[in-house]
């Protein structure tokens, strides 16, 4: 697939499009569909999620001819609200933000020390959640698309050495010469062009903190993005409504971005073979005596209360809600008596991905530019520093006027793993993990960073992150693991116990891959669709 929308995608854009104005929550080229009649009780195959991983096995198992239903807790978002746009901008964020809450809490807490960044919102099943953990936030996308509606869309290909020693079950060269390649391919990753990102007033905070990494002797290097740079330099001409130019990212881009309802979704559509359920969130699942799969499925409305359970079966179940979605699932089942035989490293091998966030204050004459493109096109690469190894993504902070502040997400080596644990009282699953287990990456952060504020005797902001704080270590972007690929499953998803229920998400990532995590998660996810379509016979 090239940038070049195929058939099927733009039937697939159309379905969603007018599932969503018409305010069906039922998604699919049939009549049926379109009507939003009511579900059926058995599917060949069902897929939980709508993320990189979900997006992957419902085309390839709609290509394969399986019919397939994709249940996704979010809604869809393709239809606009009174002021003309789908997504609200990360300036100005509204009910559309953020998944029930009555305030944003965006990475950013403050600036100058004042609490000028949130806003009051009403409730509402919002694009972008912050799920609260002791000791840890996950930041994940809620919507047809997952966690591709909210991201930068860096699309990074992590270091092969790196690749091997945290998955050495999986075949390198299968990886780096086909899965990878594809991913990328169908993902529509492309590259800024280098002369307008040298030129450009939207790139000049990258450049600034591209020279005071040079000064301090660390290389950088460009990141290829799923957001369409043609279009961006468009916007910058004015040409084309403005998006990445306009800030919006966090709370979702209007135009631009190759999210994945725009890609694999589209084209999963397209096939006529998959239904997309909205508003369905899977809460149980056990196994009937003729082994199909039988999901627990809660029906909510756009006040997030629950208008409807029903069950759903099917013979062939995709896991793919997430680290922490798919692990609570797996979890639950197997601490209930569900599915009892499922593999005890069920909600281990957990992290963060070793993402820390902090900002450094840049002298007066070192101005970062009142405008800044919300994409990252490069990150400062000091992943081979065996002491400290650590690419830092270099990122904007489109407030719309002068800051003097350089931001970075901070991607590094932690060995640190929380676990999963099960609580019957909430019904809910706990992450087990303590602030103290941030200190590997807080150190490898400030190593780096100490040398680029060395170099140009500059300091860190401490106005940011609450607390007076440098290093934003109580969150994280990129949740990896609870299900982990070759322990908690076979080396290609199959969970372990289970013939026919499988894991095509970041669950599968023993919480660190070194880098942005979407093109692993769904290379590997191709992989597993390659071999399991091949081998086991789903029909």
């Amino acid at each position: 697939m090239t940038a070049n929308l195929t058939r099927r995608q733009i039937l697939g854009m159309a379905a969603l499009q007018t599932a969503t104005v018409m305010g069906l929550t039922r998604i699919g080229l049939s009549p049926a569909a379109a009507a939003d009649r009511e579900p059926a009780g058995y599917v060949p195959a069902v897929v939980v999620g709508s993320g990189y991983g979900g997006a992957v096995a419902a085309l390839r198992l709609a290509e394969a001819g399986v019919s397939t239903l994709v249940l996704e807790m979010g809604r869809a978002w393709d239809a606009p609200s009174s002021d003309g746009k789908v997504f609200c901008s990360t300036a100005s964020p509204d009910r559309r933000s953020m998944w029930f809450r009555t305030r944003t809490a965006a990475p950013l807490a403050s600036f100058l020390w004042l609490d000028v960044v949130n806003r009051d919102i009403s409730p509402y099943p919002g694009v972008l959640d912050r799920v609260d953990h002791p000791g840890m936030s996950v930041y994940v996308g809620r919507g047809v698309g997952g966690g591709s509606l909210v991201n930068g869309g860096m699309a990074v290909t992590p270091d092969r050495a790196y690749f091997r020693e945290v998955l050495p079950q999986v075949d390198a060269d299968a990886m780096y010469g086909t899965w990878f390649p594809l991913a990328n391919r169908m993902l529509g990753v492309n590259t800024v062009a280098p002369d307008w990102f040298e030129s450009t007033e939207w790139y000049q905070f990258t450049r600034v903190s591209r020279a005071q990494a040079a000064r301090a002797g660390l290389a950088t290097t460009f990141v290829p993005n799923v957001y369409d740079f043609g279009h961006m330099q468009r916007e910058a001409a004015g040409t084309a409504t403005k998006s990445a130019l306009a800030q919006e990212v966090i709370y979702g881009n209007n135009f631009g971005k190759r999210s994945l309802d725009r890609t694999y979704l589209a084209a999963a559509l397209g096939t006529g073979k998959v239904t997309i359920e909205t508003l369905s969130r899977v809460r149980a699942i056990r196994r009937d005596p003729d082994g199909s799969y039988v999901l627990t499925v809660a029906q909510t409305d756009l006040t997030g209360a629950v208008v409807a359970t029903r069950e759903v079966g099917c013979g062939a179940l995709f896991l793919a809600a997430g680290s922490l979605g798919t692990t609570e699932l797996l979890l639950r089942a197997r601490e209930t008596g569900a599915l009892p035989d499922l593999s005890p490293a069920v909600g281990k091998g957990w992290a963060g991905n070793g993402n820390i966030m902090l900002g450094r204050a840049n002298h007066l004459w070192n101005p970062t530019g009142a405008r800044q493109s919300t994409i990252p096109v490069m990150g400062i690469n000091d992943w081979n520093n065996a002491a400290n190894p650590v690419f830092a993504e270099i990122a904007p902070l489109p407030i719309g006027l002068e800051t003097w502040v350089s931001l970075y997400l901070a991607i590094t080596r932690n060995p640190e793993r929380g676990t999963f644990v099960y609580d019957p009282a909430t019904d809910a699953a706990v992450l087990n993990w303590s602030r103290s287990q941030n200190q590997p990456s807080v150190a490898a952060a400030k190593s780096l960073f100490d040398r680029v504020n060395r170099a140009n005797a500059t300091i860190y902001r401490y106005d940011l992150f609450g607390g007076n704080r440098v290093f934003a270590d109580d969150f994280c972007y990129h949740p990896l693991g609870g299900c982990v690929l070759g322990s908690a499953t076979d080396a290609y998803g199959r969970a372990n116990g289970y013939d026919g229920l499988y894991v095509v998400d970041g669950s599968l990532v023993p919480g660190s891959i070194g880098v942005n995590p979407f093109v692993t998660i769904t290379a590997l996810a191709e992989r597993t669709m390659a071999r399991v379509l091949a081998q086991d016979g789903i029909t």
